[in-house]
């Protein structure tokens, strides 16, 4: 996880849907302090009770988790809280929860995780973004390097990424790439 924070991932999400409560609080306890030098913010996924008692800076909630706002009542105000959409409709009702981002996807097809959905594309991509009155909308699904500015490019503020940073073998080589290949995206 160090290759990550050393290649300059600036946020990064804890998922391990299968292991135990206790080994996972121990590994969000470990990551929230190695990200504390390098000013990035951890986010730990489903787990509110976890990322309150790890001091994870928030976390992300799907649609069958535990609500954005009882997430927001549970981790305060100035948590992340991150809500997953797949649909306009979805879209259209978390753009009124208390959420600081929208992540929409998956964005195209993906091994990482089977999500239930078929890929969104560019266009819902696309349709996120005028959906989400102003919320950050984060692209999720099947993203790489090569497609990335695609994504950003659509209407999407950042995009996570799972198995495209290992591709080569060195994590950090990897995350710095997709650094310098968005960095033109960054708002000022």
């Amino acid at each position: 996880m160090h290759a990550f924070l050393d290649g300059g991932a600036q946020l990064v999400q804890l998922r391990a849907k299968r292991l135990p409560s206790g080994s996972f609080l121990t590994l969000c306890d470990a990551m929230v302090r190695a990200a504390e030098p390098y000013r990035a913010s951890i986010i730990v996924n489903d787990r509110i009770d976890l990322a309150l008692m790890s001091g994870a800076a928030g976390a992300h909630v799907g649609q069958e988790d535990l609500t954005p706002r009882d997430a927001r009542r549970l981790l305060g105000a100035a948590a992340i809280i991150g809500y997953s959409t797949h649909t306009p409709p979805q879209v259209a009702a978390a753009s009124g929860e208390p959420i600081s981002y929208i992540a929409i996807g998956p964005v195209f097809g993906t091994q990482s995780k089977a999500t239930g959905y078929d890929p969104v594309g560019l266009a819902m991509v696309a349709e996120a973004a005028r959906l989400s009155k102003g919320l950050p909308v984060v692209a999720i699904g099947g993203i790489t390097l090569d497609t990335a500015p695609a994504v950003l490019a659509a209407g999407a503020s950042a995009v996570a990424v799972i198995g495209d940073l290992l591709v080569g073998g060195d994590p950090k080589a990897r995350v710095a790439a997709y650094a310098r290949a968005l960095r033109p995206f960054e708002s000022t």
